[in-house]
């Protein structure tokens, strides 16, 4: 890992120098105001290198902590530098985008001019086809693409104006102002194309769930016959009376409806129902522990809580961070298991069988977890002995 962090620190602390190499050469090309994000980038990234080479000084400081304490602050120097290199990469990229864009301006704003010369050409289609599904659907199915093609008629017209300023200003010199007037134009008309395409894509997912929506009827019907034949429990009740609202729910014939909406309720109602009857079938086929194990599991888990409670409460001060947030998460973990149970005392008596096997999983967490508190509290224990006899010239008690 000490390996692994030194080449961090030089990879991270050479992307730096390098961006900002990039970032000389594009604000002269571009101008400050375009090339924000990575100059935020490499302000954050120094910060971050200067966090990491002061780890790596407190490792080879003349008092350096424990190897778990040195290990932990390479990893820290690793994510700190990977971290700084991943944003600069991606400000990197988005401004290398910018600057390709500034230098094809031309080709661009011709680009621009042909697109939407083309995507306008397709919203009188667009028009017709929200109009036949408005025939066929209800509102409510069409509430997302409704208004698309007059949304999409407006990005074009925006596109086409920011395309002309583009050229104005880059006629004018002002390399800047051009080349945010052309980055708009671009996202314009991308978000243009992204609508239109989003009505003809939902025409198309509409027939297939009107075309699915019958099938699916008849399939929740035999679920529904299946359902009450097998064996029955609280949840199974449950999801029956669910998959029953929705096939009620289904409008009637010759209804304008939203066949997408009401298919995607009915497999929901009908992957519940198959989830219900699947963990009564898997609880008839795993015995439920006894609650004399449900009793053992938990005394165990106060047992090892205690413990490991008893064991910092002796060493006050000798115990360092990680053995005492070990220990918290077992308390809260335990805290849960109190509240999962009716109460925070956790009573040991359950009344509902099909819990055991859960509250049982809960407790061997909670001592899981106190016991590697344990663990690394006495490893403090014996390191802060260790030191103390040093000082002393002696050896431990």
């Amino acid at each position: 890992m000490a390996k692994r962090a030194g080449s961090a620190l030089f990879a991270c602390d050479e992307r730096i120098r390098v961006a900002i190499d990039e970032l000389a050469f594009a604000e002269a090309e571009l101008g400050p105001d375009s090339t924000e994000g990575l100059s935020r980038a490499i302000a954050a990234g120094r910060e971050s290198l200067g966090e990491a080479f002061r780890l790596n000084r407190a490792n080879h400081d003349a008092v350096r902590g424990t190897p778990d304490d040195m290990r932990a602050r390479d990893a820290r120097i690793v994510e700190l530098c990977v971290s700084a290199v991943t944003a600069l990469d991606e400000e990197s990229t988005t401004l290398a985008h910018r600057l390709a864009l500034a230098r094809r301006a031309p080709e661009v704003i011709a680009g621009i001019q042909t697109d939407a010369s083309l995507l306008r050409a397709r919203i009188p289609q667009a028009r017709d086809i929200v109009d036949q599904l408005a025939a066929r659907y209800s509102s409510e199915a069409l509430v997302e693409v409704a208004a698309e093609p007059a949304e999409a008629e407006q990005l074009l017209d925006f596109a086409e104006h920011s395309a002309r300023v583009a050229e104005r200003r880059r006629a004018a010199g002002q390399r800047e102002q051009a080349n945010l007037a052309l980055e708009a134009a671009t996202e314009a008309v991308r978000r243009a194309a992204t609508l239109l395409d989003a009505v003809e894509t939902f025409e198309v997912e509409a027939l297939h769930a009107e075309s699915r929506l019958a099938a699916l009827v008849e399939q929740s019907r035999r679920a529904l016959a299946g359902a009450l034949e097998a064996p029955q429990s609280r949840g199974v009740a449950d999801a029956i009376a669910g998959l029953r609202a929705a096939l009620d729910g289904l409008p009637a014939a010759g209804v304008n409806t939203d066949p997408i909406a009401c298919l995607t309720r009915l497999r929901a109602a009908n992957e519940a129902l198959d989830a219900a009857i699947e963990a009564v079938r898997e609880r008839a086929t795993q015995p439920v522990p006894p609650p004399e194990h449900v009793r053992h599991a938990i005394y165990d888990a106060d047992q090892q809580l205690d413990l490991v409670r008893d064991t910092v409460g002796g060493h006050p001060g000798w115990v360092g961070p990680e053995a005492l947030a070990q220990l918290a998460r077992s308390e809260r973990v335990r805290t849960d298991l109190g509240h999962y149970l009716g109460s925070s005392s956790a009573p040991i008596t359950l009344t509902d069988e099909h819990h055991r096997a859960h509250v049982i999983a809960m407790a061997q967490h909670v001592a899981s977890l106190a016991s590697e508190a344990l663990h690394l509290a006495r490893r403090d224990i014996r390191a802060a002995r260790l030191q103390d006899a040093g000082r002393r010239g002696g050896v431990p008690d």
